[in-house]
């Protein structure tokens, strides 16, 4: 037997940015401003006739404090077997069909993905990675297709107070698939995936895009929704309003709501090849609230310019704003004083090296 060819591949992105919120009132150093700071490492094995070993560990940090950027100390950590003819089968914590279909086919930004400090569209990504995953995925021709399963094991919950939250676990029962095409410069995509949380609240989540690059022009758009198909149980509150309540993924608390849709539309342009300059609108509405106050609406705009000092160092500044409206939960976040905020513009200035 011949011996196997094997590689072992360490990458990374370090980036750190100055942030300065109207809210907040304040500037302050984040540990990520256009990505969020990883490093990882990519194992291959050739074992021939087309087939290989694969696996992935990735953690991710803030680059300003060095801290994790998570609980989960690897936000990646997956196997799998690559054939040439048959497709790639992985298991492991990964990204979810959502996401990938999101950032394989129209991106925010196409040397982003999308900006670590501010991304409304990951709102509607159902948490973006899913523990306990099987995922396939097989290309043909412009077309690439996935497939995703996840199980819902290990899941732990306690009484906190006069509540019941999910303590740890965090598992999901998953299920999913995306479909894109790629071809003379336009692609198209769509992806479902349907979500029961530890508690047995259930969501279906879709989105569809596109895009389409001509010469130093990038256009894209995208529409995203989530449904929750049942009762909130008590104890997956905590994770719903990860997902949803965040500045940074849609600006406002879900409360009782069982809806929320996102329709986004960008433009870029590469003004040298060094020089690329970018913008987004996102528009939000939020509904299905019973008692009306978390029946929302919220819109979002950011422009980023970025600077390639080479293919691996850039600097980057961006500038967004926010604005959120409708019931009493409507609100970005709460000051001292019990006043709600509603309005919110930022400016981002940073410096990111890939390795």
């Amino acid at each position: 037997m011949a011996a196997a060819q094997s590689s072992v591949q360490l990458y990374g992105i370090v980036d750190a940015a100055v942030r300065s919120t109207s809210n907040h009132g304040k500037t302050q150093m984040v540990g990520g401003g256009m990505s969020q700071s990883r490093w990882g490492i990519n194992i291959k094995e050739d074992l021939g006739d087309g087939l290989s070993a694969i696996a992935n560990l990735e953690d991710r940090f803030l680059a300003d404090t060095g801290n994790t950027a998570a609980v989960n100390y690897f936000q990646q950590a997956w196997i799998g077997m690559r054939s040439k003819d048959l497709g790639q089968l992985t298991m492991g914590r990964q990204f979810n069909v959502l996401l990938d279909v999101v950032a394989l086919t129209y991106a925010s930004f196409p040397y982003g993905p999308f900006m670590e400090v501010y991304k409304p569209e990951i709102g509607f990504a159902m948490g973006t990675r899913t523990n306990n995953m099987l995922k396939y995925t097989a290309d043909l021709g412009a077309w690439r297709a996935g497939l995703q399963y996840s199980f819902d094991e290990g899941n732990t919950v306690a009484k906190k107070g006069s509540s019941v939250e999910l303590t740890g676990g965090f598992a999901m029962r998953t299920a999913g698939g995306y479909l894109r095409y790629e071809a003379n410069g336009l692609a198209i995509g769509g992806a479902y995936l349907n979500t029961k949380m530890p508690g047995s609240t259930e969501f279906a989540a879709y989105t569809l895009g596109g895009s389409y690059r001509s010469g130093p022009w990038y256009f894209s758009t995208g529409y995203a929704m989530n449904k929750r198909k049942n009762t909130l149980a008590v104890e997956d509150a905590r994770l719903i309003n990860a997902y949803w309540g965040t500045e940074i993924n849609g600006g406002f608390l879900p409360g009782d709501s069982d809806k929320r849709q996102l329709l986004q539309l960008g433009v870029g342009y590469q003004i040298t090849p060094q020089f690329n300059f970018g913008m987004h609108y996102y528009h939000a509405k939020q509904s299905g609230s019973s008692s009306g106050a978390f029946n929302n609406k919220a819109n979002f705009i950011v422009a980023v310019a970025d600077y390639a000092f080479s293919k691996r160092t850039d600097a980057y500044m961006g500038v967004d704003y926010t604005r959120v409206s409708g019931g009493p939960g409507s609100y970005i976040e709460k000051t001292a004083a019990g006043d709600l905020v509603r309005n919110r513009a930022g400016i981002t200035i940073g410096l990111r090296h890939r390795f």
